[in-house]
């Protein structure tokens, strides 16, 4: 297998793999489980999990200065925060809706970008947020037999979204973390991020308690296939064929969570919900397209 093979196979196993949140989430909701012991859950097997894997296998330093800490825990906030308002959105709207919606992300981080780091605001990148927003628009509805739309449930997802820009832009711009190995990064992100749960559950207090085997399996499930695996092939696919084919392939995340919401929670699928995801797909293609259009640009002139 040729190197950019082997890149896109791990972007598409990356984004397919994130979009089976729903998959193993859901059925932990239906049996009574609430959103932060289902995080909890996540977070805490994947951190066990992974923190085994880069220590015995890839033979991961750990060490952090305390410069890094405080970087480190600012950036979990932000990233387990975006995974808490997700989950919380699947409540009040389809999970392949809100999965699509949190897709938007890349058109947050240029608008961010503009807003505090002076990046240049091109007329594609409005074009791209019109595109964005007429997708959602199309989108605006809550579950089938729900009344009419449910703006709290877009609203919670678009907070996701945003939270999730930010911790994209920390991880580029925040100096003390730049040097970080992504997996190490990710480790930490994950296990500070843990701490958001342990709070919200009174200091595991309020934890539900899992009293089936096949409720563990989702939980395990949920911590290895839309966390581990998609951390460690999103990170091979990076470095084989850069971010903005990776982007790209992100489009399989939500695709894949409106695939599983169809065939197995008889999510709707609706000609007015697959333009709405088009126009959206399409917007952020065009963000995260813009900067391989300015180089050959560039080695035109």
């Amino acid at each position: 297998m040729n190197r950019k093979t082997a890149g896109v196979l791990n972007g598409a196993i990356a984004a397919a793999s994130y979009g089976t949140n729903p998959l193993f989430a859901l059925p932990l909701y239906a049996a009574g489980v609430g959103v932060n012991s289902v995080l909890f859950y996540r977070y805490a097997f994947a951190v066990v999990i992974y923190g085994i894997w880069l220590k015995f296998f890839k033979k991961t330093s750990f060490a952090i200065s305390l410069k890094e800490f405080f970087p480190l825990l600012f950036l979990a906030l932000f990233f387990s925060l975006s995974s808490l308002t997700l989950f919380e959105a699947f409540k009040y709207i389809e999970a392949g809706i809100a999965c699509t919606i949190l897709f938007i992300y890349p058109v947050m981080v240029a608008v961010i970008m503009w807003l505090f780091f002076k990046e240049k605001l091109t007329k594609t990148v409005i074009f791209a947020i019109l595109l964005t927003s007429a997708g959602i628009i199309l989108l605006y509805k809550g579950k089938p037999g729900g009344a009419g739309l449910n703006m709290h449930g877009v609203c919670i997802v678009l907070l996701s979204a945003l939270l999730y820009a930010l911790y994209i832009v920390g991880v580029k711009n925040i100096k003390e973390i730049k040097h970080m190995k992504p997996d190490k990064l990710s480790f930490y992100v994950m296990l500070f991020g843990l701490l958001v749960y342990v709070y919200n559950l009174k200091f595991c207090t309020q934890l539900q308690i899992l009293d089936s085997p096949m409720l563990w399996m989702y939980a395990v499930a949920l911590a290895l296939f839309p966390t581990i695996i998609s951390l460690e092939t999103i990170t091979v696919a990076i470095k084989l064929i850069g971010s903005t084919t990776t982007a790209i392939l992100g489009a399989l995340e939500p695709l894949t969570a409106i695939f599983f919401g169809v065939v197995f929670f008889h999510e709707q699928l609706t000609i007015r919900i697959c333009i709405g995801v088009a126009l959206i797909l399409c917007g952020v293609f065009l963000i995260v397209t813009r900067n391989v259009r300015k180089k050959r640009k560039f080695k035109l002139v």
